[in-house]
């Protein structure tokens, strides 16, 4: 007999991608979790799931019982509410995030969100948050647009340049159409999370300047606050900016981003375009 369980299982192997992540998030152990993963799949009489060392992966099967599972969670919620019609229950959103979003950006889109959805948040490049929304595991990425997806229903909310990030008391701070090689003897600090990182290194290379360099990191706020300490100078979208450093503008450096919402479904399009009200003041 199908569960709930079975359905809640289900769907967190699918969401976290992961037998591992999957039980933490439901609270049980993988062994059990996967009983109950191995009962869905006699029920449904389909193997839902491939599993190798390093992936899981949604079978045709799985991919097909994926949004019957969505509407039978969201049933069982529903029947839940009505036990205490006091309580306050919000629309939940899954919401993917662009990784090199600014800190005190993603603060902003938590706090326009929290008071009218239950969010859950999930980071990550954005290729992989295209891929989840492909497969259902999010319902709204906040993440780069490109033309055609604006053509398609997509939402912008941020245009902004690449800048290079110095120390606030570095000799180029605040200037503007600084020619490359200026930079060659700085000490630099490369932002691996950056979308524009290959065309920068062969930005300068093409341009003669090999630095040196301090820190490679995926993680944008130390990155920054390092060029704030002292440490180097790096290149970031504008936005990344912080006390501290000053942005200057490189001749020739003419990379641009545009950030923006992008919906899982053109269904998902009112409700793409309340989110982006919401989060619109957050990005001015």
């Amino acid at each position: 007999m199908l569960k709930r369980a079975h359905i809640r299982h289900f769907l967190a192997v699918v969401d976290s991608g992961s037998f591992t992540q999957a039980a933490a998030r439901v609270r049980i152990t993988q062994p059990t979790l996967s009983v109950g993963i191995a009962e869905l799949e006699k029920e449904v009489g389909a193997r839902l799931f491939i599993r190798d060392r390093k992936h899981v992966r949604i079978t045709e099967a799985g991919a097909r019982l994926l949004p019957i599972a969505r509407q039978l969670e969201q049933g069982f919620r529903a029947a839940e509410s009505l036990s205490d019609s006091t309580e306050n229950h919000w629309p939940q959103i899954r919401l993917g995030l662009l990784q090199s979003v600014a800190g005190a950006m993603a603060q902003k889109v938590m706090q326009a969100l929290c008071p009218d959805y239950e969010p859950e948040l999930v980071e990550g490049p954005n290729h992989e948050l295209r891929t989840m929304l492909a497969s259902g595991r999010i319902d709204v990425a906040l993440t780069l647009l490109r033309p055609e997806d604006i053509e398609m229903g997509a939402l912008p909310l941020l245009s902004e340049p690449y800048v290079m990030l110095v120390p606030a008391g570095h000799a180029l701070a605040g200037q503007t159409d600084v020619p490359p090689d200026a930079f060659g003897a700085d000490v630099m600090i490369a932002r691996r999370s950056c979308e524009r990182l290959q065309d920068t290194s062969r930005f300068f290379t093409r341009n003669g300047v090999r630095p040196r360099f301090a820190l490679r990191s995926d993680n944008d706020d130390l990155c920054i606050r390092m060029v704030a300490a002292g440490l180097g100078v790096t290149t970031a979208p504008l936005s990344l900016q912080i006390e501290g450093t000053q942005a200057v503008s490189i001749a020739g450096y003419d990379f641009q981003r545009m950030l923006g919402l992008i919906g899982a479904s053109p269904e998902q399009a009112d409700s793409v375009a309340d989110i982006h009200a919401l989060l619109a003041p957050a990005f001015v």
